[in-house]
């Protein structure tokens, strides 16, 4: 199993360098740190006053590795659950903010457990996690993945501009959908069939 620092490259390696697509709500991205985060962090790496995108370009891979470390892992607690699942939750803390943790929040409530969705990690939370982990060891992950699949769907469903990251122009599975993928077991991935009925509706 990969240790945090060993995650938090992978994530970075995943998410590439600078980008400014304007269909992302995200803004000035460079290995998966936005100009937003960046604004909140003070981070004006150029020393002008401002934070822009250039100062986003001047983003290093190990600053960026530094940054999920304490404020996308350490600072929302994800370290408290358990292990298995902190690698997903992690990834899509980086991908989502908050909206990580509501998905599991949410997934908590739907199996039983009292927990408020609220998008933060606390000791009602942790302790429903640790529980569903310890009843259910081998589904919790694969329940937490197919969560983050559908939450990605949903958007795209809401947002037209948001289906070129779920879909590929070729009609294939697009980057949200194999990052959600690549924490669930290959036996619940969709199928080709499965996946071009689920976006028919995108035209």
């Amino acid at each position: 199993m990969l240790n945090v620092r060993q995650i938090a490259e992978e994530i970075v390696k995943r998410e590439g360098g600078y980008v400014n697509d304007p269909d992302d709500p995200g803004g000035a991205t460079n290995f998966g740190v936005t100009i937003h985060t960046m604004r909140r962090l003070g981070l004006d790496l150029d020393g002008d006053g401002r934070v822009t995108p250039g100062d986003v370009k001047r983003l290093t891979r190990a600053q960026a590795v530094e940054i999920f470390l304490r404020h996308y892992y350490e600072r929302p607690l994800i370290s408290h659950l358990p292990k298995a699942l902190q690698a997903s939750v992690f990834d899509m803390y980086v991908n989502a903010g908050s909206n990580a943790v509501k998905i599991l929040q949410r997934l908590m409530v739907e199996m039983g457990y009292a927990v408020t969705v609220d998008g933060a990690l606390g000791p009602q939370s942790i302790a429903a996690v640790r529980a569903a982990h310890q009843a259910a060891p081998d589904h919790l992950v694969d329940a937490y993945g197919i969560a983050r699949r559908n939450y990605y769907f949903r958007l795209a469903d809401r947002r037209v501009a948001s289906r070129k990251y779920a879909r590929t122009r070729a009609g294939g599975k697009g980057g949200w959908i194999k990052r959600a993928e690549e924490f669930i077991s290959r036996r619940y991935h969709m199928t080709s069939d499965q996946f071009q009925k689920r976006t028919a509706a995108w035209g």
